[in-house]
C-alpha cells in the first residue's frame, strides 16, 4: 500500500495526542510513516507502532531545538524524497502549518490547511474543511503534486492499531537558511494543571457576560469539574478579565473539541469561526435572542452566576 508521512508532534519523546489522532486519518488513505524528529525521537516508536505507524524515521540534531521551523523542514523534504508519499499530513498548530506550506512550496505541490476529516478518494485524498467563518463547510482535494495537509486536534479519534513501528535513521543535510532564525532563551508556560486549549476534548468559555476578571473563577470551576481547557471570548480577553493565549475566535484559537460550553457569550461569528466545528455545543445566555443559541445544541437561558455553580456542583456530586 502506498505511504503517508506524518510529522510527529512531541516533547522529549511524549508524543502529543493530535499526532495519534493523525495516524488515526493516515490509516485511511495509506500506511503511516513516523516523522520524528529532536530529542527523544527514538523513544516515540512504541507509541507510534501501537497506533498505525509501520516505520518511523527520526533524526536528532543540536539544529532542531536551536533554531526556529527550518531545519524541520528539511528533514521532512528528506523523508519526503526517501519514501515517496501520497500525502503528508502535520498537526494545524501555528508551527505545523508554516512547515507545511514551507514543505509544499519546495515539492511543488498543493496545501488543504485545518482540515477536519480525510477520507480516501479516486483522485487523492479529500479534506473536508470549514470555510467562510465555518459557516459552510466543504470537500477539497490537491490538484497539483502530493497533497500537504495540516489537521485541526480533535478532528478524529485516536485508534490504536498495531504495526511494525521499525525505527530507522533519517539522514538529513540542513540548507542554508536552516540557521537563519535562532532561538536565543526559552520561558517555559506556567501551567495551569488543565489541558491546551487547542488540544482539550472539552472546553469552558467565558465572554462580556460574566462581567469581570474576578468572576472568571466560576468559568474556571466548572473547566476543572470536567478536566477541561477554559476559554475566552474576544470581549473577554479585550477587557483584560483574560489571558489572549486563552482567547477563542477568528483572531484568536481556532478549538474542535468534543464538548464546547459557552457562558455569558452572544455568538458574534467572530468567535463562531473559532468553535463552530465542535462536536457538542452547549450555551448558557439570559438573552434567549443571542445569535450563540441558532448554532448550539443544547441551550440554557438563564443567568450564568445561577446556572454555572449549579452545573459545577451537579458534576462534582456526580463524579464524588
Amino acid at each position: 500500500m502506498a505511504e503517508v508521512l506524518v510529522l510527529v508532534d512531541h516533547v522529549d519523546g511524549a508524543v502529543r495526542k493530535p499526532t495519534l489522532e493523525l495516524l488515526t486519518l493516515a490509516r485511511r488513505i495509506g500506511d503511516p510513516v513516523a516523522v520524528a524528529l529532536g530529542a527523544g525521537a527514538e523513544a516515540t516508536a512504541g507509541v507510534l507502532g501501537e497506533h498505525g505507524a509501520v516505520k518511523v524515521l527520526t533524526a536528532d540534531a543540536p539544529e532542531f531545538a536551536d533554531y526556529l521551523v527550518v531545519p524541520k523542514v528539511d528533514a521532512l523534504q528528506a523523508a519526503f524524497d526517501a519514501v515517496g508519499p501520497v500525502a503528508v499530513l502535520v498537526v494545524s498548530s501555528a508551527e505545523g502549518k508554516e512547515i507545511a506550506a514551507r514543505l509544499a512550496l519546495r515539492t511543488g505541490s498543493g496545501i488543504i490547511t485545518d482540515a477536519t476529516d480525510l477520507e480516501a478518494g479516486e483522485q487523492g485524498p479529500v479534506a473536508t474543511q470549514a470555510a467562510f467563518a465555518a459557516s459552510y463547510t466543504t470537500k477539497s482535494r490537491v490538484s497539483k503534486g502530493v497533497p500537504v495537509i495540516t489537521v485541526k486536534p480533535n478532528s478524529a479519534p485516536v485508534e490504536p492499531a498495531a504495526a511494525a513501528g521499525t525505527v530507522e535513521a533519517l539522514s538529513v543535510s540542513f540548507s542554508d537558511g536552516a540557521t537563519g532564525t535562532k532561538v536565543t532563551s526559552r520561558t517555559p508556560r506556567e501551567s495551569t494543571g488543565r489541558p491546551e486549549l487547542t488540544e482539550a476534548a472539552i472546553v469552558v468559555s467565558g465572554g462580556r457576560g460574566v462581567n469581570g476578571a474576578e468572576n472568571f473563577p466560576l468559568i474556571e470551576a466548572l473547566a476543572d469539574s470536567l478536566g477541561a481547557a477554559v476559554g475566552a471570548s474576544r470581549a473577554a480577553v479585550d477587557a483584560g478579565w483574560y489571558p489572549h493565549t486563552s482567547q477563542v475566535g477568528q483572531t484568536g484559537k481556532s478549538v474542535s473539541p468534543q464538548l464546547y460550553i459557552a457562558s455569558g457569550i452572544s455568538g458574534a461569528i467572530q468567535h463562531r469561526a473559532g468553535m463552530q466545528t465542535s462536536k457538542t455545543i452547549v450555551a448558557v445566555n439570559k438573552d434567549a435572542e443571542a445569535p450563540i443559541f441558532d448554532l448550539v445544541d443544547y441551550g440554557v437561558v438563564g443567568d450564568l452566576f445561577t446556572v454555572v455553580p449549579q452545573l459545577t456542583e451537579e458534576i462534582n456530586t456526580r463524579k464524588g
